[in-house]
C-alpha cells in the first residue's frame, strides 16, 4: 500500500478515513530534523552548507515510515500547503533516502490540499507533483538566517550584557516595537482641554445632545478651551442664548463588509472579541482544520474559491432572504506578496455547516468556528445602508454654534450577521437623532446633567449645559492583536511566525502581558537598547521587511538563496567583529545614556538627577547582576550602598524602613548587627564589609516578617541558623532546621552546609526555631515513607485516554507545575490552563510540538556507529560532518539556537 505522510496524528486519522484501506497514512509529528544547536551547523566558509540532525523523538516516527515503505516503496508527502509544509516533506525525503528506505531512483510524490475534506483530498491525490525546490530554498535561507543571527548575536549579548538571553532575528524587532511604544508613553506629557455639551429639545419634546463648535463667532479648535475659566465662560455664553436649527443635512451612505479572514486578521479579531492570544487562536484553528471544518489557517490570501462563493450566496438567500444577496459575487483582491505561498482565505469547508451544527465541544474551537463562519457569510452579503445626519444649531446673534451628528441604519445588510471589532472607541456618529427641521427652536432640557463631587466639570444653572475637562492620552500599549496588525503593516514576519514570535518574547521574560496589554520588562529594555546602539541596522523595521521581501523572491524562484545569505553574512559578521573589544562598563554607560530619560528623569529642584541621594558624592548608574536583574546603584560602592530598583525613582513622603546605608539593630559579642535592604531583598548581617572580610555572615529575612518587626532578637535568631536540633536516635546523624530557597526545612546530615543528606520541608516558619527532636524524626520518617526507593509513582491528575499511536496520555503533577505525559514525552501545560480542563485534542498538540522541538540527545555510541558507515553522497544542502567554526560563534558551542519560525 502507498505510504502517505502528514504532520499530525489527528490529521492522519482524518485522511485515512477518506483514502481507505488501500493507503497507509502516518504522521511525522512536525519536522523530523533540524540544525543541531552547536557551532558549525551552518558552514559560512563552504557555501552555507548545513548539517542536519534527526531529533531523538523523531527517530521512531522515521523508522515507522521506513518500515512501512518496505512493503510498498511508494511515498506520498501530504504535509501542509506552505513553506513549512514543503520543508517538512523535503526533510522526510532526504532522511529516508539517507536511510536507504528509498532508492535513488524511487519517485516521491507531493500532494497539497487547502482543506481536509474527502473531495479536496481525493482531488489532490489525482494531481501529484514534486517537492517545490524554490519554497524549500526559501525555508533553508530563513532557517540559516535565524541560526546565524541567534548563534552569533546571542553570545555577544551574554558577554556584554550579563543576564540577557538569546536574540532572535524577527523577535528582536518585535520587541523593539513594544519597548519604543513604552518609551513614547513615558515621554508623553498630557495636555488639558475642555469640551462643552448641551442637552436640547425639539418641538416634539424629544431630547438630543449637541456639542459646542463655535464661540464668539469663531470655530473652536481642540485646545481653544484650555482651562476651567475659559470653559465656564463658554457654558455661560451657551446657556444665556436662545438657539435654533440653522441646517439639517442628511446623506445616504453604505458600509461594506470586511473581507474573509487571513491569518493576521483572524488573530486580531479573536483577540478583540474573545481575548484569545495568537498562540491559542492558532491552536484552535489547527484543530478545526484537522477536523475538516475550515480551510488551511496559515495564509496571506483573502480570495475565496468560486464554489465556496456560490455556496455562501445560497446559504444567505435561504437563511436571510434574497434581499441580503448582492446582485453579483463580491471579489476580494489577494494581498499575498508571493503567489506560491498564497492560499485561499480562512473559511468553512461547507457553508451549510452552521456553528450550532458543527458538534464542537471545546469552547475555543466553538467560538472560533462561529467567528469564521459569520465573517465568511457576511463577506458575501449585501452592504448596509445608512443615513448620516448633521444638524447645525446657532444663536440669533451667530456668536454660538453647536452641532449634533448621528446616523440611522435603513437596511442592516451584512450587519445582521457580523460586525468587525475595533481597536479604538466608537464615534458619536452612531447616535440616532430625533426628527428635526430647519428653523425649529431648540430650548434647553433642564436638569439633564449632574455633577459628581470628583468630576472636573462645570454646569450651567439649569443643568442643561455641561463643560467637561479632558486630557490628551498617550498612545495605547500594544495588545497581541494590535501588535500583529503593526507587524503586518511593516511587513515583519509572515503568517506562520506571528504566534511564535509574540509567544517567545513573553517566554524569555522580555515582555509580560497584563489585562491583555504587553509591557516590556527590564531585560527587554536592556536588550533593545543594546541592539539599537550596536546592531541598529538589524533591528530596523525597513531592513527586516526588505529581508522578508528577498525571501519571497527566493520562494518565487526569482533569487538565489545562497547569494542572499552571502550578502547578509558579509555585513553581519563585520558588525559582530566590531563588538569584540567592547568593555561591559562601556556598554552599560552607553545604555545609561540611552535610557537616561526613563531611569533618571529631571528632579523638581533642578539638581543633577544622577547624583546619589544618599552620599551626595557618587553617580547613579545602571548595574546588572548575573541573575539577569538590573538595578540602579551608586558609583561610590562599597562606601555607599545605595541601590534602587531598575526604572525611574518612586517619590514617597514616607522615610524608608531601611535607609540606604542600612539600619543598625544593636551589638552582639562585639559585632554590629545590621539590617540591609539589598537588590535581592532584605537581609541581616553580622559585622561590616572590610578588606579582610568581604562577605560577613548574612541571612535573608523571611517574606512573612515585616521589616518593621525585625529587631536585634529576631536578627540573632536568623544569624544563628541553621539550628542544631540534635542527633537522630537511629543513626546518630545530626538534624538541623533552617530556611532555604524554597522555605523552611529539615536537614539530616552531620554538616548542614555539605551537599547530600536527607531533607524534609517544614509546614510553618516558626517550626525552624521551635521544633523538637520527636517531631523532627516524625517529619523525616513521613518524607521517607512518601518516596520509597527512588520515589513513588505520582498519581495522574486526569487520565485522557490512549494516544492514536498507542499508550496512555495523562495530566501529571510536577515540581514546576502540571504537565501532559505520553511515554517519554513530557509536555508543559501553558500558563492559565487548569489541568482538569485539559482535553485530548490540546494534549496531542502539545505532545506533537514537544516532539518536534526536542533536540537529539548526545550519545557517543551512535556517533561512532555513524562514522563507520560509508560517506553518503550529498543531497540538497547537507554538509559533511566536520564543519569549520565560524567567527565569534566558537564561543557559543552549547547555545540553543533561537528561531523565529516554529512549526505549531
Amino acid at each position: 500500500m502507498p505510504v502517505v505522510v502528514v504532520e499530525s496524528p489527528a490529521k492522519a486519522k482524518k485522511i485515512n478515513e477518506y483514502l481507505g484501506k488501500d493507503f497507509t497514512v502516518l504522521a511525522s509529528y512536525g519536522h523530523v530534523r533540524d540544525l543541531p544547536p552547536k557551532d558549525g551547523s551552518v558552514d559560512t566558509e563552504n557555501g552555507f552548507d548545513m548539517t542536519w540532525e534527526v531529533a531523538s523523538d523523531s527517530k521512531k516516527h522515521v523508522k515507522a515510515i521506513a518500515d512501512a515503505l518496505k512493503d510498498d516503496p511508494v511515498l506520498i508527502l501530504a504535509t501542509d500547503p506552505d513553506r513549512e509544509g514543503e520543508a517538512i516533506s523535503w526533510h522526510l525525503e532526504q532522511t529516508l533516502r539517507q536511510r536507504k528506505a528509498l532508492k535513488k531512483d524511487t519517485p516521491v510524490s507531493r500532494v497539497v490540499f487547502n482543506a481536509i475534506t474527502k473531495s479536496a483530498v481525493t482531488q489532490a491525490m489525482e494531481k501529484p507533483r514534486q517537492v517545490d525546490a524554490p519554497l524549500v530554498e526559501a525555508y533553508l535561507a530563513r532557517r540559516a538566517l535565524d541560526y546565524l543571527v541567534g548563534f552569533n548575536l546571542s553570545p555577544v549579548l551574554w558577554r556584554k550584557l550579563p543576564g540577557s538571553k538569546s536574540a532572535g532575528r524577527v523577535q528582536s524587532v518585535c520587541l523593539r516595537l513594544i519597548v519604543e511604544r513604552e518609551m513614547e508613553i513615558e515621554a508623553f506629557r498630557p495636555r488639558e482641554y475642555w469640551s462643552v455639551r448641551a442637552m436640547l429639545t425639539t418641538p416634539r419634546n424629544q431630547t438630543f445632545e449637541a456639542r459646542l463648535t463655535t464661540l464668539a463667532g469663531k470655530k473652536l479648535d481642540r485646545f481653544d478651551l484650555a482651562d476651567a475659566t475659559q470653559a465656564e465662560m463658554a457654558v455661560q455664553a451657551v446657556s444665556s442664548r436662545a438657539l435654533h436649527v440653522a441646517s439639517v443635512e442628511a446623506k445616504p451612505g453604505t458600509r461594506n463588509p470586511a473581507p474573509p479572514f487571513m491569518t493576521s486578521t483572524l488573530q486580531q479579531e479573536a483577540s478583540r472579541k474573545f481575548g484569545m492570544g495568537a498562540k491559542a487562536t492558532m491552536s484552535a484553528a489547527q484543530r478545526l482544520y484537522e477536523a475538516g471544518l475550515i480551510t488551511y489557517m496559515r495564509t496571506d490570501g483573502i480570495d475565496m474559491a468560486p464554489e465556496a462563493v456560490t455556496d455562501a450566496r445560497r446559504v444567505i438567500g435561504a437563511t436571510y432572504g434574497d434581499g441580503y444577496v448582492p446582485k453579483s459575487p463580491r471579489m476580494y483582491k489577494n494581498k499575498a506578496k508571493n503567489a506560491q505561498e498564497a492560499h485561499e482565505c480562512i473559511r468553512p469547508t461547507a457553508m451549510a455547516t452552521r456553528p450550532e451544527k458543527a458538534g464542537l465541544t471545546d469552547s475555543d474551537q466553538r467560538r472560533l468556528y462561529d467567528l469564521i463562519w459569520k465573517r465568511t457569510i457576511a463577506s458575501q452579503m449585501e452592504s448596509a445602508r445608512l443615513e448620516r445626519t448633521t444638524v447645525e444649531i446657532e444663536s440669533e446673534d451667530g456668536q454660538v454654534g453647536l452641532r449634533a451628528t448621528g446616523q440611522v441604519v435603513t437596511f442592516d445588510g451584512f450587519l445582521k450577521v457580523y460586525e468587525e471589532g475595533r481597536d479604538d472607541s466608537e464615534s458619536e456618529e452612531n447616535r440616532r437623532l430625533p426628527q428635526i427641521a430647519r428653523g425649529d427652536a431648540t430650548p434647553f432640557a433642564s436638569g439633564s446633567y449632574t455633577r459628581g463631587e470628583d468630576d472636573a466639570s462645570y454646569l450651567s444653572k439649569d443643568a442643561a449645559t455641561l463643560a467637561t475637562q479632558h486630557h490628551t492620552q498617550p498612545p495605547p500599549r500594544y495588545t497581541e492583536a494590535t501588535l500583529v496588525k503593526r507587524m503586518e503593516e511593516l511587513g515583519i514576519g509572515r503568517p506562520s511566525t506571528y504566534a511564535s514570535i509574540v509567544t517567545t518574547i513573553q517566554d524569555r521574560g522580555y515582555v509580560r502581558k497584563e489585562q491583555n496589554r504587553l509591557f516590556p520588562e527590564d531585560k527587554g529594555r536592556l536588550v533593545t537598547a543594546f541592539l539599537s546602539n550596536y546592531f541598529r541596522r538589524y533591528v530596523e523595521y525597513d531592513f527586516t521587511a526588505d529581508l522578508e521581501d528577498q525571501l519571497d523572491h527566493v520562494s518565487a524562484g526569482d533569487a538565489d538563496w545562497k547569494e542572499l545569505l552571502a550578502r547578509f553574512w558579509r555585513d553581519f559578521s563585520a558588525a559582530i567583529a566590531e563588538t569584540a573589544d567592547l568593555r561591559i562598563g562601556e556598554v552599560l554607560e552607553k545604555i545609561n545614556e540611552v535610557l537616561e530619560p526613563h531611569l533618571f528623569p529631571p528632579r523638581p529642584d533642578g539638581g543633577d538627577p544622577r547624583l546619589c541621594p544618599n552620599c551626595e558624592k557618587g553617580r547613579l548608574s545602571m548595574r546588572t547582576a548575573r541573575s539577569g536583574g538590573a538595578f540602579i546603584g551608586c558609583s561610590n560602592y562599597p562606601e555607599c550602598r545605595f541601590t534602587r530598583p531598575f526604572g525611574p525613582p518612586v517619590e514617597s513622603d514616607e522615610a524608608p524602613v531601611v535607609p540606604p546605608e542600612g539600619k543598625l539593630l544593636g551589638e552582639d559579642q562585639g559585632d554590629a548587627i545590621w539590617l540591609h535592604d539589598g537588590r535581592f531583598g532584605p537581609y541581616v548581617q553580622r559585622g561590616e564589609v572590610t578588606e579582610d572580610v568581604k562577605k560577613p555572615p548574612r541571612q535573608s529575612v523571611p517574606r512573612d516578617w515585616p521589616l518593621e518587626s525585625v529587631d536585634l532578637a529576631r536578627a540573632l535568631m536568623l544569624l544563628n541558623l541553621p539550628r542544631e536540633i540534635g542527633t537522630h536516635p537511629e543513626d546518630g546523624v545530626k538534624i538541623w532546621a533552617t530556611i532555604g530557597r524554597y522555605g523552611p526545612y529539615l536537614k539530616h546530615a552531620d554538616d548542614p552546609a555539605a551537599k547530600g543528606g536527607k531533607t524534609a520541608p517544614l509546614p510553618e516558619l516558626a517550626d525552624v526555631f521551635e521544633i523538637g527532636m520527636n517531631r523532627a524524626v516524625e517529619i523525616l520518617a513521613q518524607k521517607a515513607a512518601s518516596r520509597p526507593g527512588r520515589g513513588a509513582a505520582a498519581q495522574p491528575i486526569k487520565e485522557l485516554g490512549d494516544h492514536p499511536d498507542g499508550g496512555p496520555v495523562a495530566v501529571m503533577p510536577g515540581r514546576f507545575g502540571p504537565y501532559v505525559k505520553w511515554g517519554k514525552i513530557n509536555a508543559t501545560i501553558p500558563k492559565g490552563t487548569e489541568p482538569e480542563a485539559v482535553t485530548m485534542e490540546a494534549a496531542l498538540e502539545w505532545i506533537a510540538a514537544k516532539a518536534a522541538k526536542s533536540p537529539a540527545k548526545r550519545k557517543a555510541a551512535p556517533k561512532k556507529a555513524a562514522a563507520k558507515k560509508p560517506a553518503a553522497k550529498k543531497t540538497g544542502t547537507a554538509k559533511k560532518p566536520a564543519a569549520k567554526k565560524t567567527g565569534t560563534a566558537a564561543a557559543a558551542k552549547k547555545a540553543t539556537v533561537p528561531s523565529d519560525d516554529v512549526v505549531e
